[in-house]
């Protein structure tokens, strides 16, 4: 398979990964526009479901990741093949000027030269086809080989261990895009070979719904304001669930041990008396122990005491500041 097979290969499998909470929030997201449409009991029934359907797209983050890549097999990739110049057209375009036989007509109407000379001009435009085909197919082909010598090289880099190679391949291939699209912003780095340090800046209590919705037997739909410790426990979740996912696709990406994911939300300094941006939670996630759970049964907030990570939560209260963890934390 060459360079840009194994690059398709991967960008399929990310297509094919999405989230079935995902294909089903766009179907929802279809039917809202027949809402006005709706009787009151089918206006319910949508309802429910779009508020079970955003707290699943919450709370099953951690559920999902790409497939590892495979950088020996991109490193290893043949180069593309460089285009050979064709004659084609104008061998066909010779073959009909060689084969031109003037007929009676041509001859009495005098038509016989200018006849011969639009051949020539074919012969002529033809030859510039070939040409422009191969110019065009070289330009390609310049293109795709510096592609490849760029993503071999990146491939080197990583196989090597190189930091930076590390922070180039998040910043091509963008494994956070998903969480972005929850509204949270992501930061990535290595520092060396073997750790790799994310940040997540985490939407705010904002994005856990302050009502709960329930639908009755009469087919009509209850709202009522959410507990505060239903409210926590989701935020907390959601939260653990993010950094859980950070780590899956960090690992899937580059060959590390180690992730350190820190989130950080906007919390009020007590000592300035303004809101500041203070890490909630901080997790070193080892590679090995992360591959040994089963994300389909886990409790995110749960899961969290599988590694060594700080977080202080209370159930009415939510997240406290923590002090991030560090790599030098782990130095021996």
């Amino acid at each position: 398979m060459g360079w840009k097979g194994a690059l398709r290969s991967l960008e399929a499998d990310a297509r094919r990964r999405e989230r079935e909470a995902r294909r089903r929030q766009r179907e929802l997201e279809r039917q809202r526009a027949q809402l006005e449409k709706m009787q009151e009991t089918e206006r319910a029934a949508y309802e429910f479901q779009a508020y079970e359907n955003y707290i699943d797209v919450l709370l099953s983050v951690h559920k999902d990741c790409a497939q590892p890549w495979d950088w020996e097999e991109i490193y290893s990739a043949p180069p593309p093949t460089k285009p050979e110049r064709s004659d084609k057209r104008t061998r066909a375009a010779q073959a009909e000027l060689d084969g031109f036989k003037p007929g009676l007509a041509d001859k009495l109407l005098g038509r016989t030269e200018s006849k011969r000379e639009e051949l020539v001009l074919a012969v002529a435009r033809a030859r510039e086809a070939d040409e422009g085909a191969y110019q065009d197919a070289l330009k390609a082909y310049e293109q795709d080989h510096a592609d490849w010598e760029a993503t071999r090289q990146l491939a080197g880099g990583i196989l090597e261990g190189d930091p930076d190679a590390f922070t180039d391949a998040i910043i091509q291939t963008r494994p956070f895009d998903e969480i972005e699209g929850l509204g949270s912003s992501i930061e990535a780095h290595a520092d060396d070979g073997s750790v790799i340090q994310v940040t997540l800046c985490v939407n705010d209590e904002e994005v856990i719904p302050k009502e709960s919705k329930t639908l009755l037997k009469s087919g009509k739909l209850s709202v009522k304001p959410m507990t505060k410790t239903k409210f926590y426990e989701l935020y907390q979740d959601y939260v653990c669930g993010c950094v859980l996912r950070l780590a899956r696709e960090s690992f899937a990406l580059v060959p590390i041990e180690m992730a350190i994911v820190t989130a950080e939300s906007e919390l009020l300094n007590t000592q300035t008396g303004h809101l500041e941006m203070q890490p909630i939670l901080s997790v070193a996630i080892l590679r090995e122990t992360l591959e040994g759970l089963n994300f389909d049964g886990l409790d995110p907030s749960d899961s969290m005491n599988n590694f060594i990570h700080r977080m202080k939560f209370m159930k009415t209260k939510g997240f406290h500041p923590v002090k991030a963890l560090m790599p030098s934390d782990f130095e021996t």
